[in-house]
């Protein structure tokens, strides 16, 4: 589980391609300190296992799932990621929960001077704009940031200098692919409404919520 909030941004050293998936290396700048074998980092807003670590060169096998899903299967040596260690049970949470978990790939608009820091409009894809909410978190390729405006197929955020330097976001040009990762209280909620109008529909409330139906799902005992 991570937070949203970047420690910095790291490069990738190497590609190894396999047949259909390929293993990763990520020169990790000392945002990793200590790393260890088997722990989880964000990648660019995408978990990965750390398979093995050389100082701060990490190595990272990502799956065909991965690749499908998320903007790593165009990543290149040389581009940036951003990187994010996995909270610790206790640990601040400076952003919001984040899983690392990607549920589609964005495209930058623009990111234009706003203050002191910067507006940045993100398109989305339409089947995902549901989750979108003003005033509510999304993470963009692992950045926790509040939705400042909702549009028909898009989201402006506001981001602030420092998250600004220290994120990939300067190095972005519009088009360019962003990982979106939607609030998952948002998902699970949708979930459990979806599991609710199916039982109603054939159960004999017609619908409603039912003493049968928290009992059911462990509302009651």
């Amino acid at each position: 589980m991570f937070t949203g909030i970047v420690a910095g941004t790291g490069r990738i050293t190497s590609i190894i391609r396999r047949a259909e998936d390929f293993s990763l290396e990520v020169d990790a700048g000392g945002f990793v300190p200590e790393p260890v074998i088997g722990e989880s980092v964000a990648v660019d807003g995408v978990c990965l296992t750390v398979t093995s670590a050389r100082g701060q060169t990490l190595s990272f096998d990502v799956s065909v799932e991965t690749l499908s899903r998320t903007s790593l299967g165009a990543a290149k040596p040389g581009n940036a990621v951003n990187l994010e260690r996995a909270m610790r049970m206790g640990d601040r949470l400076g952003g919001h929960l984040v899983s690392g978990h990607v549920d589609a790939v964005g495209a930058l608009v623009s990111a234009s001077p706003s203050g002191q820091g910067y507006e940045v409009e993100v398109e989305l894809p339409a089947e995902g704009m549901k989750y979108v909410i003003e005033k509510g978190s999304i993470a963009i390729s692992g950045i926790s940031l509040t939705v400042a405006q909702k549009k028909e197929r898009s989201v402006t955020v506001a981001v602030i200098p420092h998250t600004w330097s220290a994120t990939i976001l300067p190095g972005l040009r519009p088009g360019g692919r962003v990982n979106i990762e939607y609030d998952m209280i948002g998902k699970y909620v949708e979930n459990f409404m979806s599991a609710f109008h199916g039982a109603g529909k054939s159960g004999p409330s017609g619908g409603e919520i039912s003493e049968e139906f928290l009992a059911r799902h462990g509302f009651l005992k």
